[in-house]
């Protein structure tokens, strides 16, 4: 029954592509392209893989698609037609196609406990995370404690990128400044305003939306979710506030000065539970010692870096946002 789900769902991908590939109304690609990342969601679900589920839903589906919104509210709604080059680009897709397909006749079947990766490390964090740390989620114990130093590196990662892409922009100092003609993204023929049905599904979920982000921060010790989710959850809600009522409210709420804090404080709280563990008598991200129960010292610290990495991340997705809408048309 669920391989039968699983080629249905990856029927419904297929056609999902094509028709993404064949429309030339940009709007409509950007609701299939959301609709293809869901499915994509679902089919991790399917094969177990929650949190990768998760988090394909929270960027793929949510930040993606409102980026791409945000996108299309600065240029035409249709693609121009591109007739160069069709049987080259064809030619390479067939071509990855099949070196794909072939890759895959060397892979272990679908839950062979004699696949290589359960035969490393992967029985030693099952057996040991209820002992060591005390959370029933082993992938949030694996990143965020066991492979912490991993975990920090990618929140300095995001924010260096973050960084780059307003250095790229040349955003300048001194923040939002309207432009003549008013908010660029909420001015009449552009933006979310003219489709009904976005603006008000989009104004019900956007509470729901930043809800469920915090759910996901402060439950990650305990099911699917974690900071990076949770970050570019509620930054989708953000967004799409900003692509609704315009980017000046959206600043009104959430200004520049804070989006910057969020970013350089996120990763800094998190550096500050390493140096922390050290004072203590431990070692750079040993939240053994964060409390005087070694397993409620790294529940605590995991939870305190899951909020850091949260912060970072929705902070720096609505930076380059931000940078990128006030850029304005071209």
């Amino acid at each position: 029954m669920v391989i039968l789900f699983a080629v249905f769902l990856l029927t419904l991908l297929a056609l999902t592509a094509v028709a993404i590939v064949r429309t030339e109304n940009l709007f409509v690609a950007v609701m299939l392209t959301g609709i293809f990342s869901l499915l994509m969601a679902a089919n991790f679900f399917v094969l177990d893989a929650a949190d990768v589920a998760l988090t394909e839903a929270a960027v793929g589906a949510g930040i993606s698609t409102v980026l791409f919104l945000g996108a299309l509210a600065l240029t035409a709604e249709h693609e121009r037609s591109v007739v160069s080059g069709r049987w080259l680009s064809m030619g390479i897709v067939v071509v990855t196609t099949l070196i794909l397909i072939y890759a895959t006749f060397d892979k272990p079947r679908l839950g062979d406990p004699r696949a290589p990766v359960h035969q490393h490390v992967a029985p030693w964090y099952l057996d040991q995370t209820p002992e060591l740390i005390g959370i029933p989620n082993v992938v949030t114990a694996v990143l965020g404690s066991f492979r912490g130093y991993d975990t920090l590196g990618e929140v300095f990662v995001v924010v260096t990128a973050c960084i780059g892409v307003l250095f790229i922009l040349g955003v300048r100092r001194g923040g939002y400044s309207p432009s003549p003609d008013g908010d660029r993204l909420t001015t009449a023929g552009s933006g979310l305003r003219h489709h009904l049905i976005p603006k008000v599904v989009g104004r019900l979920l956007i509470p729901f939306i930043v809800l469920f982000g915090l759910y996901v921060l402060f439950h990650g010790e305990y099911g699917p979710g974690g900071g990076f989710q949770a970050g570019a959850i509620i930054a989708t809600g953000i967004i799409l506030y900003a692509l609704l009522d315009g980017e000046a409210q959206a600043l009104k709420a959430v200004p520049r000065p804070v989006l910057m804090g969020m970013v350089v404080g996120g990763a800094t709280l998190y550096g500050a539970v390493g140096v922390a563990g050290i004072a203590l008598g431990g070692s750079f991200l040993d939240y053994s010692v964060l409390a005087d129960d070694p397993v409620k010292g790294q529940q605590l610290g995991i939870l305190i870096i899951e909020v850091g990495v949260g912060l970072a991340v929705c902070g720096s997705l609505l930076s380059i946002f931000h940078a990128f809408a006030a850029r304005g048309r071209h």
